[in-house]
């Protein structure tokens, strides 16, 4: 496996307390990680961060990417219309 250099993630506003979460957890373990938002429990568009995301993992900028929302669907819809993702609920 290669090693990860650095991590994406963003969520929606249902998915933002667990984002929070995740991301001190991962910088605490020695992550890159670069908080995409959203910064807030405010309503939001889940697709902008989606896209967001995918860009960073499909550019080369992130090894990886973490997306976090109420279920999952789409925002792996969103994200695997970008060509080399291959989104899942986990």
């Amino acid at each position: 496996m290669p090693k990860i250099h650095s991590i994406a993630i963003a969520s929606d506003h249902a998915g933002y307390g667990l984002k929070e979460i995740l991301c001190d957890h991962l910088r605490e373990n020695d992550y890159q990680v670069e908080n995409l938002g959203t910064d807030s429990a405010d309503s939001t568009d889940y697709p902008d961060y989606a896209h967001a995301v995918s860009k960073k993992v499909t550019s080369g900028e992130a090894s990886f990417g973490v997306l976090v929302c109420h279920s999952g669907i789409g925002m792996s819809i969103v994200a695997n219309r970008h060509p080399g993702i291959r989104a899942a609920v986990v």
